[in-house]
């Protein structure tokens, strides 16, 4: 049978990381198998599911390069692969479930139930709640139509297990005596979790069900309604939850978790996917950089790892920097220049001269922008940071750094960055200054941070008129030590 995989987020917020992670597993495995990849919608949460988040999702996707062949957005034979149309197919399977008598109307309250888990404890078994169903499901219908509450439960074996082969995990076992009767279908009439993934695993023929961890003690459940359905069980891989640095579950403790903060921070897509792909797998060889068809190449379910799989952003920082580093100069400049505003044709050659400068000491694209907003503003107008400003031009070498850049540079010709760096090093030996106090006040007074672009290509960029005007600016406010 060919590999059928699917993933089926909940439109109720933006796509987390796990699932991404998720995806893109299953996306591997499908694509080296040659197999079919699903996205489906777990959207049976009619108040908080919100049809931006469905558009939310699909771009999440496809900016990490996962594309799928049957599902939203893309259609197939399985109409809109939202839950929320196929109330009706769970209904009937629960329908068909109520008249075998594997699934039962139960009429108790969440206070009875509390109840009698707290009393199973109490004799030393299991918080298992002994089964509500009547023996009279007549007598059951009659209640129901008569308004009262209920909710449909699956009556579980007493005795026996569920075994299966997991693999990441390998052979699992859960009894069935620590079991509930676990609900179908709550009191509000919407099906379960456990019901809806179930039918549609079974419906759209999924053949290999990858997921977190977590969700392995529901596996027992879904195995079984799988069965009363007269279907056989996927296979089943249950991978390592994420954990931030510190050893704790992934959570907004870390920072935001959605792919879409990471898409708006500025990390390239690439560097996102394979970062991912190292959640729990290795491509080998101590590779950590490789392409998606190297990736597609190489991975298969059983060589997931069952350790912790660690979300580390330092780890990714590094990553999106080695990529970002690789792009080639025109893709680089193509990548940042959104990011700049609509640019004269003096500014645009002025980010396209020190473009692949600030490539080399880029890790996410709008540190890039940051780097080259100097060259875009008026020499009058450079605002200057604070803790630069105070660490640099304020100090005893901060006049005579700059007026002795002014003095040298003023006729400087021709105006390039070897007759600059000239200029500005023999400026250093006259003054007996070094590096650090010679030509940092020159950097704060042209770019308005300590922080920037190589100095002397800056400078060539900008110009001498520029360069100079900048220079007297920064010097008109810098106070004179001697008082003058």
């Amino acid at each position: 049978m060919s590999v059928r995989v699917r993933i089926a987020p909940s439109p109720t917020g933006s796509l987390h990381v796990g699932n991404a992670r998720s995806a893109l597993f299953n996306w591997l495995f499908a694509r080296h198998h040659g197999g079919t990849f699903i996205l489906r919608l777990d959207d049976t949460d009619v108040e908080r599911s919100e049809e931006h988040h469905v558009v939310q999702i699909q771009e999440s996707f496809r900016w990490l390069g996962l594309d799928w062949d049957e599902g939203v957005g893309v259609g197939g034979p399985h109409g809109t692969y939202r839950q929320s149309d196929r109330l009706d197919r769970y209904a009937e399977v629960v329908d068909g479930f109520l008249a075998r008598g594997i699934a039962y109307r139960d009429f108790r309250s969440p206070d009875e139930l509390d109840e009698l888990r707290r009393a199973a404890q109490a004799a030393g078994g299991p918080p298992r709640v002994p089964s509500g169903a009547s023996g009279d499901p007549v007598a059951d219908l009659a209640r129901a139509e008569a308004g009262e509450s209920f909710t449909v439960r699956f009556a579980v074996p007493a005795e026996g297990a569920v075994e299966f082969d997991d693999v990441v995990r390998g052979p699992m076992r859960f009894d069935l005596a620590n079991e509930d009767d676990f609900v179908l279908v709550r009191s509000s009439g919407m099906p379960t979790y456990h019901l809806a993934s179930t039918v549609d695993d079974v419906d759209y023929e999924i053949t290999h069900v990858a997921r977190g961890e977590d969700l392995l003690a529901s596996t027992p459940k879904h195995i079984l309604i799988t069965r009363a359905m007269g279907a056989e069980p996927p296979t089943y891989a249950h991978m390592p939850l994420l954990f931030g640095p510190d050893g704790k579950k992934l959570s907004k403790r870390h920072g935001d978790t959605s792919v879409r903060a990471f898409m708006d921070a500025g990390y390239l897509p690439e560097a996102m996917f394979n970062f991912m792909c190292l959640l729990g797998w290795s491509y080998g060889e101590d590779r950590e950089v490789f392409s998606k068809e190297e990736a597609v190449a190489a991975f298969d379910l059983d060589a997931v790892g069952k350790n912790t799989a660690v979300f580390d952003t330092t780890k990714l920082d590094w990553l999106n920097g080695e990529y970002i580093r690789a792009l080639d100069g025109t893709d680089f400049v193509d990548r940042v220049r959104p990011m700049l505003g609509d640019l004269d044709p003096e500014q645009e050659r002025r980010f396209e001269a020190i473009a692949s400068l600030v490539q080399e000491r880029t890790k996410k694209l709008p540190e890039a922008a940051d780097q080259v907003g100097f060259l875009f503003v008026a020499d009058d107008a450079i605002e200057f940071d604070e803790a630069s400003w105070r660490k640099q031009m304020t100090k005893d070498f901060s006049r005579p750094a700059l007026e002795g850049g002014l003095a040298v540079l003023g006729d400087l010709e021709p105006w390039t960055t070897e007759a600059i760096d000239g200029a500005l090093r023999g400026n250093l030996e006259t003054q007996g200054l070094n590096a650090r106090k010679g030509l940092q006040p020159l950097r704060v007074a042209l770019t308005g941070s300590a922080v920037s672009p190589p100095l002397f290509e800056s400078m060539e960029v900008l110009g001498k008129d520029a360069t100079v005007a900048r220079l007297e600016r920064a010097l008109s406010m810098v106070e004179d030590p001697a008082g003058d």
